[in-house]
């Protein structure tokens, strides 16, 4: 699956949707928009081709959008995380932040992971949970420190990510214990913050485990 495919069913999804489609004369009962607190932007990496393309050709912005039915709207508009194919991933991120460690706002941060090494959970129940609960921001009692949500694909296990502005672990010890509960995940599963600094080095411990 490509970026402009992507792209191409959110377009054809926006003219749908000024298409006035109703069950009673009252028009603006239809057109009632449920705002959210944050604009969100989902962006989309597509499997590389080619070892020379750089990440930047890789990772594209698909849609962005600030209310309820937009974003029900786009999500039964694109692929499942189920059908993404190997080294795609989806990244759903706040305002105008990049999903990259260089952006100004991820430069502090870290991330809190889990990862999936089998098919036998749902894991287009537990991305839709994960989606609901950062754009609701019901995840933190802080509502500006998480930046986003990440869901990677590789060979042999998925991963679950979602990325903060800080390694403030007083704030994110919370947010943690509620990540591990919209996973469903039992007291034996573990999840790990690591900071975003540590991450290019493999001896590099996390920060916290729950």
């Amino acid at each position: 699956m490509s970026t402009e495919e992507l792209t191409n069913a959110t377009q054809n999804l926006a003219l749908d949707e000024k298409k006035d489609v109703t069950a009673l004369e009252n028009q603006e009962e239809f057109n009632v928009k449920h705002p959210l607190n944050s604009k969100w932007t989902l962006w989309y990496t597509k499997p590389p081709v080619d070892s020379n393309e750089s990440w930047a050709d890789l990772l594209k912005p698909v849609v962005s959008f600030n209310t309820v039915e937009e974003f029900w709207g786009i999500f039964h508009a694109i692929p499942k995380v189920n059908e993404l194919p190997v080294k795609s991933d989806y990244h759903l991120f706040r305002d105008d932040i990049k999903p990259e460690w260089e952006d100004e706002k991820n430069a502090n941060g870290g991330k809190w992971f889990c990862q999936f090494k089998n098919k036998k959970e749902d894991l287009n129940e537990l991305w839709t949970r994960t989606l609901l609960s950062v754009i609701g921001e019901t995840i933190e009692q802080d509502d500006t420190e998480v930046n986003g949500v990440v869901f990677n694909v590789r060979k042999g296990n998925v991963k679950i990510g979602l990325w903060t502005k800080s390694c403030d672990e007083t704030k994110l010890r919370a947010i943690g214990e509620t990540f591990k509960r919209v996973l469903k995940l039992s007291d034996e599963g573990k999840i790990e913050f690591i900071c975003h600094k540590d991450s290019d080095s493999r001896s590099a411990k996390p920060l916290m485990v729950l």
